[in-house]
């Protein structure tokens, strides 16, 4: 627990579960605000522990949770993402997934352990279960959790054998121009990337190269992927690049539902960044009313916790400001794994 007054570690509790917590509370009176994330323990806890202190949802967390639930809503319309023209659609068939298209479950153990793990996951999000303490509880891994319960239905679980991401992705579409502006020395190339201080290596720019000469002439651009599209309305607008302001505007006039979920986007930032906490009812009513995978149980679910997170999105309070401490916190953390128990780790904390 961090002062973010003076942005000094108070003290470091055992587990993150509310029980500690409330116990804290109670035996340091005088808590007035108290800043947290969406974890239901941390709420209970200070429900327990300081009745009369104003909790203040913390405005990061609450735009990290509108990403996800953004993500959700993009994957759930990935169709939209592929260009519509003849010549792109003539090859979608043999190179398809095998993912079942329609209502039809997928037959096998596999597709069974897969249907029962996200009725389970949904089930204990439905009971307003966190998903790091859904994890804890299973014994999974944290991205194994936030797989399936990112996923509308069971079918989106069943992923694609698609290319994993690299520190070349950012620098392709710069190096697809310049391959189509005649510029194929893979040497030449990797050197104007180093010159742009780009982490890359010579091989990923050669393993690309590769793959243009191989593409035929006239063949449509690749579709862009889902954390792409994820990034573009999540983003300020001033950050995106002129290519990037295009793709969105393509993909939101292919996609209606899109559109209306951009919408919804640039009005909860507004919202955030204006501080204006006394309107998030008719944006969540909105929201509800578009019924939109992802960002219709997001704005749902924070009616459980509204009034932190109309005080965090009203007043100037926020964890912001404790985050360089919080991150020294964790790197001593891993110095010590496996080194040292519970009470050297705290006062190794406090005492630095």
């Amino acid at each position: 627990m961090t002062s973010v007054e003076d942005h000094r570690v108070v003290d470091v509790l055992p587990t993150r579960e509310a029980g500690p917590l409330a116990a804290w509370l109670v035996r340091h009176p005088g808590v007035e605000i108290i800043c947290r994330d969406r974890a239901g323990a941390y709420a209970e806890g200070a429900r327990r522990g300081a009745p009369d202190a104003l909790q203040v949802a913390d405005r990061f967390h609450l735009w990290q949770g509108l990403g996800w639930a953004v993500e959700t809503c993009v994957a759930a319309h990935r169709d939209c993402l592929r260009n519509p023209s003849p010549s792109s659609l003539l090859p979608e068939a043999p190179l398809g997934s095998g993912r079942p298209q329609d209502d039809s479950a997928p037959v096998g153990r596999r597709a069974e352990r897969k249907k029962a793990a996200h009725a389970l996951v949904h089930d204990l999000l439905a009971q307003g279960h966190s998903r790091r303490a859904i994890a804890r509880h299973l014994g999974w891994g944290l991205n194994t959790v936030l797989r399936y319960a990112n996923a509308p239905s069971r079918q989106d679980t069943i992923r694609d054998n698609r290319p994993r991401s690299s520190r070349l992705d950012p620098y392709k579409p710069y190096l697809e121009r310049r391959f189509a502006a005649g510029c194929t020395s893979v040497t030449h190339l990797h050197n104007e990337l180093l010159a742009d201080n780009a982490p890359v290596t010579y091989q990923m720019v050669r393993a690309h190269i590769v793959t243009l000469r191989g593409t035929p002439a006239g063949t449509p651009p690749r579709p862009p992927t889902v954390r792409q599209v994820t990034g573009w309305p999540t983003r300020h607008p001033t950050t995106l690049s002129e290519d990037d302001q295009a793709a969105l505007k393509d993909v939101l006039a292919r996609c209606l539902e899109l559109d209306t979920a951009a919408g919804h986007i640039r009005d909860f930032g507004e919202i955030l960044t204006d501080r204006l906490g006394a309107t998030l009812p008719t944006w969540i009513d909105a929201v509800d009313a578009s019924q939109l995978p992802g960002l219709t149980n997001f704005a749902l679910h924070m009616l459980r916790d509204l009034d932190a997170v109309t005080a965090g999105l009203t007043l100037h309070w926020s964890s912001g400001s404790i985050e360089g401490a919080v991150n020294r916190i964790k790197k001593i953390k891993r110095q010590l794994y496996g080194r040292a128990g519970f009470h050297l780790l705290r006062k190794m904390i406090l005492l630095q």
